[in-house]
């Protein structure tokens, strides 16, 4: 396995897009496995941007389930994120990262449940991000949020490299179901 994060993340984006390529109905079987997600009163997804797994049958399903959801905002490129109220439908926005968000009058609020986007995980927690920091940022100030990684199940490595910032996932939800983070 490749220690070295920059080199990772493009081999792992490169491999995420042929698994979107290849799966084109992952997203849809993933949100059938929403109900193995913990309980969260507020739960935070994202909008998917390229190959990352799309969460708009996940975010129909959570709602009709009565779900409260959010979404991420970036405010300040390096700074942590905030959520607002969000429902499938409602308009978005560009937010200071380029990715669409609630607009600004929509309430803010903090999640106890974030499904997050990334590169690779493993059985773990590991969780391997873009690389700019935001959901690192942004679980270090939310410590008693669930941290989810939504992902093909074709992301999963054996071990990803951790570096002191890295916050664990406590699960990655995927087209095969939820599997908690092993202890280790």
């Amino acid at each position: 396995m490749v220690s070295d994060k920059p080199t990772l993340r493009a081999e792992m984006r490169r491999l995420r897009k042929r698994l979107a390529e290849a799966d084109p109905l992952a997203a849809s079987r993933a949100a059938e496995h929403c109900s193995q997600l913990p309980h969260g009163a507020v739960l935070a997804l994202y909008h998917a941007m390229g190959s990352e797994l799309d969460t708009d049958a996940a975010a129909v399903a959570l709602f009709a389930a009565g779900r409260t959801l959010c979404l991420p905002v970036v405010l300040e490129r390096d700074a942590a994120m905030v959520f607002r109220l969000w429902a499938p439908g409602e308009p978005l926005e560009m937010d200071a990262a380029g990715c669409p968000a609630p607009l600004p009058l929509a309430k803010v609020v903090t999640p106890d449940l974030i499904l997050t986007p990334l590169l690779a995980f493993d059985d773990f927690g590991g969780r391997l991000g873009q690389g700019g920091g935001y959901y690192d940022r942004t679980f270090a100030g939310l410590p008693h949020a669930i941290r989810i990684g939504f992902a093909y199940a074709g992301q999963r490595l054996e071990r990803i490299p951790t570096e002191a910032h890295d916050q664990a996932l406590h699960g990655v939800l995927t087209e095969v179901g939820y599997t908690p983070a092993r202890k280790v």
